[in-house]
């Protein structure tokens, strides 16, 4: 048996039910692997499969609590969400009339009951393989129903040295989940069976640029050093295609290769280095699939261990464990020491998602064999456990308004198979019509999602450059990418928990209001993380109020503006008009949101400086998690868990930081912070103490939050702020009356005009007589275009 390496090696014991888990006879056999979940498996021939298959590694769980009744036809299984009917040795299929004559579930509780071949109807769906294809596309494991199935009948099974093969027995083999409205704790269930998501790169939480240019080392140093100097930080550089020498067969240029070419690059090594000095981290686009060919450096070394075809191509084969071998260690391993870190696998056949989903899983586990470098890969979704490979790439799309639309509801989606980070390219890929409102919605969108990544096709006139467009775009599009990679300490505590207890980064708000999913208005709407609420903008501004008018649901507790810190009571549908540097993004009662900065623009290692904002309303805790950010010596216990805990009395507050779990030498050993208590009046009743000792601080206003900045505060052990005052929350509830004020203080009409039409909006006439008021300031000289705008935001003043 060919040896691949221990880093492949496959935990059969692992995938082994435990046998006080299995009810079965001689053609049958049922595993309770949880309360929510059973593997049903029916074989003519008695034979089961208890090899980990390519989905499913682990089933050697705890003992659930089921009972069993039993006799000479019959079978029940029943735990405390569902009851199994079976008739002993019967094909699980019933009859068109009677499905459920050999074999039902029923979800106790509930009128609803599971069959074999059930249609499963109600099924939410996952995100399409692409986003040009928009969507959903296939089964998830979320249903109204509160059931879903996962056919594994002809799931590929592993073997122990890491290779894949057929199963070698014919049956049926289905993984029931029936949950109820317990989505969460099937979800759990699954990345138990499954395996836990991966603990993406800190570095992959900011910045990612990526041009299909042919740069050279000169062209991306100027390009490193533009962004250096605008002050807007990237972390990922991902070079496209043209890194490498390539060649022409016939009238096709090829993908492959894996040598750089050394009339753009005369010094990788050098390159590299220098972008690592700058905070940047380097990934390079590879294809594999049209084979190896002799214009690669290490062509004749592996010609001594693979056959060539006729015309000379080393054919590919991800099937063949030596092919596997000879393209990692010959071909991959030489760029792994020149210091990249990581591949983009842009294979994007539709025809080769089964090679691509084992090549996802080479390339990565082979980067498990050094620990100072975590895994990580940029590919498109194969639908074969893709949380265990992130990231995932939604395709080359179209310029256009209808782009940005699919990818909030793609985004929420993807938690029905519980993945998260997908990364699509900011703008649009290739086509339509470069608009710089639609650029910064992009952006916006970007800095609240899991993955913000420029990416671009050739052509000098697509704008990704934020400083290519007008002062105005280029001023908001720099203040949110400089807000991404502040909130990095938010995201990887986010991510970490996603990694570690299977909390998804993104939650879809129609998970507690199922009743959205068919609401095109509000099933875009996530919870980012605990703490933040994103209602995405998918539309275009009215051009003559110069603000888009959203609809947007808030959902129960009380939430904050996270920009301008307004409140906003839940449970609740709204209506807000919003310019372009405005985002509707909100932070719940009592959120402890840490931002953080480095001196070095880039750097995304845990910051030197910490901003940790407050919302007033409900005390609190948040766990903030730190590591190196890069390497797997967090599995070893090198890390850090540091606890916030904010205390809440409407008359006085604390917040107390300290170091709770973990080793010392993770992160900086003194910090600089910036507490932040939004949304708070002025106290000057203030006490900080580091540890026991009194330190020096201060404090002031900015617009409606009062901070307190403390500097040089060591980080092993804690820091105490105490402020007492009365009524110390500023009540900033939002009004739609002061929107509209708003709006008519920007227009470009006389100031007496304005006065008039405040006079009308706001008056005690009725809607109607409004109308007719309005319609006179014609003959005043109120253009057309600002009556119709007028009387269209009545129907917004008639909701108050």
């Amino acid at each position: 048996m060919y040896n691949l390496g221990e880093q492949f090696n496959i935990d059969f014991k692992s995938a082994v039910a435990g046998v006080r888990s299995v009810v079965s006879g001689e053609k049958y056999r049922f595993t309770v692997l949880s309360p929510r979940v059973i593997r049903l498996e029916y074989s003519d021939d008695g034979i089961f499969l208890d090899k980990p298959t390519q989905l499913f590694l682990h089933r050697n769980l705890p003992r659930p609590d089921f009972k069993v009744a039993d006799n000479a036809h019959f079978l029940e299984i029943s735990t405390k969400y569902f009851k199994l009917t079976y008739t002993k040795e019967k094909p699980f299929a019933g009859t068109k009339v009677n499905p459920t004559i050999n074999l039902k579930v029923e979800l106790l509780g509930t009128d609803r009951v599971w069959y074999y071949g059930h249609p499963e109807a109600r099924n939410f769906g996952v995100p399409a393989l692409s986003l040009d294809e928009g969507g959903t596309n296939g089964r998830g494991l979320y249903s109204s129903e509160g059931m879903a199935s996962i056919d594994d009948s002809h799931g590929m099974v592993w073997n122990e040295n890491g290779t894949l093969g057929q199963r070698n027995t014919a049956e049926v083999d289905i993984y029931l989940f029936m949950y109820n409205s317990d989505y969460e704790e099937a979800l759990l269930d699954y990345y138990a069976l499954t395996g836990y998501p991966a603990l993406i790169p800190r570095y992959a939480l900011g910045n990612w640029w990526s041009r299909n240019n042919a740069y050279d080392d000169l062209e991306l140093k100027e390009l490193v050093d533009t962004f250096e100097s605008k002050e807007i930080p990237i972390s990922v550089v991902l070079l496209d295609k043209d890194w490498h020498k390539r060649a022409y067969i016939g009238k096709k240029h090829l993908k492959s290769g894996f040598t750089f070419d050394d009339e753009k690059f005369k010094n990788p090594r050098a390159m590299i280095e220098y972008l690592h000095s700058k905070g940047i981290r380097l990934g390079l686009n590879i294809n594999p699939t049209e084979g190896i060919y002799n214009y690669d450096r290490y062509y004749e070394e592996a010609l001594k261990y693979l056959q060539p075809d006729k015309d000379g191509v080393i054919p590919f084969n991800v099937y063949d464990p030596k092919f596997v071998d000879v393209y990692l260690k010959i071909f991959i391993h030489p760029l792994d020491i020149l210091g990249i870190d990581f591949f983009w696998l842009d294979v994007d056949d539709k025809n080769k998602m089964l090679e691509l989903s084992l090549l996802k899983h080479y390339q990565f586990n082979d980067m498990l064999r050094d620990y100072k470098r975590r895994p990580m890969i940029l590919a498109e979704d194969t639908r074969m456990a893709s949380h265990r490979y992130p990231v995932l790439y939604s395709g080359k799309t179209v310029v256009s308004w209808s782009t940005l639309k699919k990818i909030p509801f793609y985004n929420v989606s993807a938690f029905n198979n519980g993945t998260c980070f997908w990364a699509h390219d900011i703008g649009g890929y290739f086509k339509g019509t470069e608009d710089e409102e639609l650029y910064v919605r992009f952006v916006q969108l970007g800095t609240f999602s899991p993955i913000l990544k420029f990416g671009v096709d050739k052509g000098k006139y697509y704008k990704r450059e934020p400083w290519r467009w007008d002062i105005k775009t280029y001023t908001i599009v720099k203040r949110y990418l400089q807000l991404r990679h502040k909130l990095i300490p938010y995201i990887y505590s986010e991510a970490y928990k996603y990694h570690k207890f299977g909390k998804s980064l993104i939650k879809p708000v129609y998970y507690t209001n199922p009743e959205f999913y068919d609401d095109k208005l509000y099933r875009n709407e996530y919870y980012f993380g605990e703490s933040l609420l994103v209602c995405p903008i998918v539309t275009p501004k009215d051009v003559v109020m110069d603000r888009v008018l959203h609809n947007f649901y808030i959902p129960q507790g009380t939430w904050y503006d996270f920009v301008t810190g307004k409140k906003f009571p839940g449970g609740h549908n709204y209506v807000t008009f919003f310019r372009d540097e405005e985002y509707p993004v909100f932070a719940k009662s009592g959120a402890i949101i840490p931002l953080g900065t480095n001196d070095n623009l880039n750097d995304t290692t845990p910051p030197n400086n910490m901003e940790i904002h407050i919302f007033p309303g409900q005390s609190n805790t948040y766990t903030l998690f730190e590591d190196d950010g890069e390497s797997d010596l967090y599995r070893k216990d090198f890390y850090l868990l540091t606890e916030i805990e904010y205390n809440y009395l409407p008359n006085n507050y604390s917040v107390i930081i300290r170091a709770k779990e973990g080793k010392s030498g993770i992160i900086p050993e003194k910090r600089n912070y910036k507490i932040i208590f939004r949304n708070t009046k002025r106290t000057d009743e203030v006490e900080v103490y580091s540890n026991r000792d009194k330190v020096s601080f201060k404090t002031y206003i900015d617009g409606p939050d009062f901070i307190v900045e403390v500097h040089d505060v060591k980080t092993i052990g804690q820091l105490t702020i105490s402020c007492r005052g009365k009524d110390i929350e500023i009540d900033a509830v939002h009004l739609i009356n002061r929107d509209i004020e708003g709006i008519i203080n920007d227009l470009q009409i006389p100031t007496e005009m304005k006065e008039k039409i405040d006079s009308i909006l706001f008056s005690d006439l009725s809607i109607q007589k409004k109308r007719i008021e309005i319609r006179k300031l014609g003959r005043q000289g109120l253009d057309k275009k600002f009556i119709k705008m007028f009387i269209k935001l009545l129907e917004y003043i008639s909701e108050i």
